[in-house]
């Protein structure tokens, strides 16, 4: 058996975080909301799976919000640590489970708070707050959609929509100092970044321009070459915004989805370049999110407007996605994380 947790928004009939327990052939055994909370639109385990940490939202306060995780996969809430302005989008837990990072599109900030030996959350340590703008109407402002750590630990990396920067930091002790600055071709709105295991590239998914942009990594903070490869079809003449984007265990393949395309694209790459391999529906409306379990050989789209979930097996050896359970319902779905 496997398990996912789903994140979602509640502004409609989602009454918070939702588990689902799945086969290891993908068939969705059972659906239950385990956490009642506020828009809790991205999660993220700890490294020992013990705590979860969500977005969240307390009155008219943003928050980040700790739960212990039961042995049945219920929830329950440790803390929630609440700060002026709207809610983070992007949440992530550092490797000795010692620091949380949040990312917030609307004050376009990367925060970093302490967490506690028992899971929970401690103060908030360290702000920084990005400048600038670029050219497209979305683009007036910064706005941060991600804040995460190297494979090895070592440096944050964040992503801005509002100024097509990708800038990195290093934590010591909880206190975000910048340390390079990479700036993408105006108007590309980059959203999330994924990396190698052996740190020697990284991948970027764009939401306005919907490309991945690849690149060379030095290990030390530093991103070079950047390439840029769309992810639509050249005839495609609807609205998309590109969402998700993840890489296989081996390195092999990247995955990323389209809200408007409504797909999953998958590329291999080829050492000097990456070459799209497949496009699958994701039979829904709106995949905000998609992700892989821990071993790659199940995956899901989350379809925030139809509000479902769909399920895919992966083929570890050709990296293709073949669906499995599609129009399960989990209102509002936006975000899943695999246990």
């Amino acid at each position: 058996m496997s398990r996912a947790y789903i994140g979602t928004y509640t502004k409609k009939d989602s009454q918070g975080i939702y588990k689902v327990e799945l086969s290891e052939e993908g068939k969705v055994s059972s659906v239950e909301a385990v956490a009642k909370v506020d828009n809790p639109t991205y999660l993220a385990f700890s490294n020992n799976n013990k705590s979860l940490y969500s977005v969240s939202k307390i009155d008219d306060k943003g928050a980040v919000s700790s739960f212990k995780v039961k042995e049945d996969g219920s929830l329950e809430l440790l803390t929630s640590v609440g700060k002026e302005g709207n809610p983070p989008c992007y949440v992530e837990v550092s490797k000795d489970n010692k620091y949380l990072l949040s990312a917030n599109y609307h004050t376009g900030t990367v925060d970093s708070y302490s967490i506690l030996q028992n899971g929970e959350l401690g103060e908030l340590l360290s702000t920084d707050a990005h400048e600038g703008s670029s050219v497209h109407p979305r683009q007036e402002k910064p706005h941060v959609h991600f804040s995460g750590f190297t494979p090895d630990g070592e440096y944050v990396f964040t992503c801005d929509l509002g100024t097509d920067e990708v800038t990195t930091y290093k934590l010591n002790k909880g206190i975000l100092t910048k340390v390079e600055n990479f700036k993408v071709k105006a108007g590309s709105g980059v959203r999330h970044i994924v990396f190698t295991s052996d740190n020697k590239k990284a991948f970027v998914m764009t939401e306005l321009t919907s490309e991945v942009i690849s690149f060379d990594y030095d290990g030390k903070g530093k991103l070079s070459n950047p390439k840029y490869y769309p992810t639509l079809p050249s005839d495609f003449n609807g609205e998309n915004k590109g969402s998700a984007i993840k890489i296989s265990n081996d390195n092999k393949f990247i995955y990323v989805s389209n809200r408007g395309q409504d797909a999953i694209v998958v590329f291999e790459d080829k050492g000097d370049y990456l070459e799209q391999i497949q496009t699958i529906s994701t039979f829904g409306k709106d995949p905000r999110d998609f992700n892989l379990n821990k071993d790659n050989t199940l995956a899901i789209a989350t379809n925030e407007t139809s509000g479902t979930i769909t399920v895919y097996i992966v083929d570890k050896t050709t990296g293709k996605l073949d669906c499995v359970e599609k129009g399960v319902e989990v209102p509002e779905a936006v975000c899943v994380q695999f246990v």
